[in-house]
């Protein structure tokens, strides 16, 4: 089975798990609406990518991981856009789960959707238990604080704004968290695979603040102009555009060249470089090699 197969087909086992005939219809819907159609799925690609590189040996498990970094990704999605936060009206091209489905649900879809990547994990590493607090506490670092994607948005509400710490939790986090999940399903316990994910993860945010200057809310499918709008940290406006890329370029280059030891190196150094080129406006990808 292909990767974007895999990666549906989990996110849908894992969304059956809170559907139901005695449960809530707007709030199982505004949970699917959240995660289907996705966007580039760039994490639990990762997850899968890093898996593969280790010698992955319970697919089930592994898919389950991914499946619980993209639902932890969806749910701050939906949390993101809330009137509190960005107040934006669109995500992925369409209207923001608060906009389709109401404030009052669209908190409690994201609150479900945190839950549920767990509780997806949990059924999935009955097989492989001794892997399954390893990766618990991956998910949950990457979910809370002070690291995680709550202290991320967290970060937003401060008076002064540490560039380095905001970026790592608001987006390093889940990259930390999918190749370490991702090395973790497959049995592999390397520290440096958590370094990996917050190098990508920073190239990552980089790029994404590129997007917010040059790109059109057309492209990328939601409003941008966002950082200075809100005052927010912005790569672009603290090293301009090449130095933005510059740093962006360098961040890669180390993430390939200082891969933890593992059997499918060469593939997974592909697949970043391929990825991180995916992240750029077209006007300023590289072509392909």
């Amino acid at each position: 089975m292909d990767t974007t197969s895999r990666i549906e087909r989990s996110l849908g086992q894992a969304l059956s798990l809170a559907a139901g005939a005695e449960g809530p219809p707007k709030l199982q819907a505004a949970m699917r609406y959240a995660v289907f159609p996705g966007g580039a799925r760039i994490r639990p690609r990762l997850c899968l990518a890093v898996a593969r590189a280790c010698g992955e040996d319970q697919p089930a498990l592994t898919d389950a991981a991914a499946a619980a970094i993209e639902l932890l990704h969806c749910a701050s999605l939906v949390h993101d856009d809330l009137p509190c936060f960005d107040d934006a009206a669109t995500r992925r091209g369409r209207a923001a789960v608060h906009k389709a489905f109401g404030e009052p649900v669209a908190v409690l879809a994201g609150d479900a959707l945190i839950v549920l990547a767990f509780q997806s994990l949990a059924v999935a590493a009955g097989g492989t238990p001794m892997r399954l607090a390893p990766l618990l506490n991956t998910v949950a670092r990457a979910a809370g604080a002070p690291h995680g994607i709550s202290a991320g948005q967290a970060w937003e509400s401060e008076a002064v704004i540490a560039l380095e710490h905001y970026q790592r939790a608001k987006t390093g986090a889940l990259f930390a968290a999918a190749t370490a999940a991702g090395a973790g399903a497959a049995g592999a316990l390397d520290a440096g695979w958590h370094r990996l994910g917050e190098r990508i993860g920073e190239a990552y945010q980089i790029a994404d603040d590129i997007r917010d200057v040059v790109s059109s809310e057309a492209e990328i499918g939601k409003p941008v102009g966002q950082d200075r709008h809100l005052a927010r940290p912005n790569a672009v406006g603290a090293l301009g555009l090449r130095g933005a890329i510059g740093r962006l370029e360098r961040l890669v280059n180390e993430a390939v060249e200082d891969l933890p030891r593992c059997p499918g190196a060469d593939a997974l150094r592909k697949h970043i470089r391929s990825e991180a080129n995916r992240l750029l406006p077209r006007r300023l990808a590289r072509p392909a090699a």
